[in-house]
């Protein structure tokens, strides 16, 4: 795990996980606030809870970024090496997705907890 935070490169994967932990936050703080009854109906709940769904998408998003910042490298310097073989430019790839595929898996990460509190708040309203 800790090779893929360093292949996908630490500035990215480091607000990645930024992005992740705020995440996870702004989830439990709203739960905290939805138990303690801080929201009179279900539609503030519900609007503060699609805030964090919202930090998962732009995780999502910067994942994208990163992704494509780092092909944007790599194809510098391909055009700065002249022959390179096929397996080092599938290698490159292979290494460009390591940000997408976090960002992906936090902003799925993000929607399930959205799903599942949405339902709870839903359940807890009537």
């Amino acid at each position: 795990m800790k090779d893929l935070f360093y292949m996908g490169g630490p500035p990215f994967m480091g607000l990645l996980t930024l992005l992740f932990l705020a995440m996870l936050a702004w989830f439990v703080v709203q739960l905290l606030a939805i138990r303690k009854g801080d929201y009179p109906d279900a539609q503030g709940a519900l609007r503060q809870l699609s805030y964090g769904k919202s930090i998962g998408l732009f995780a999502m998003i910067t994942g994208i970024l990163g992704q494509l910042i780092g092909l944007y490298q790599a194809f510098q310097a391909i055009e700065g090496a002249g022959d390179v073989s096929p397996a080092m430019v599938m290698g490159g790839l292979k290494v460009s997705m390591i940000t997408t595929l976090y960002g992906i898996i936090i902003y799925l990460i993000s929607l399930l907890i959205w799903f599942l509190l949405s339902l709870w708040v839903g359940k807890a309203s009537r």
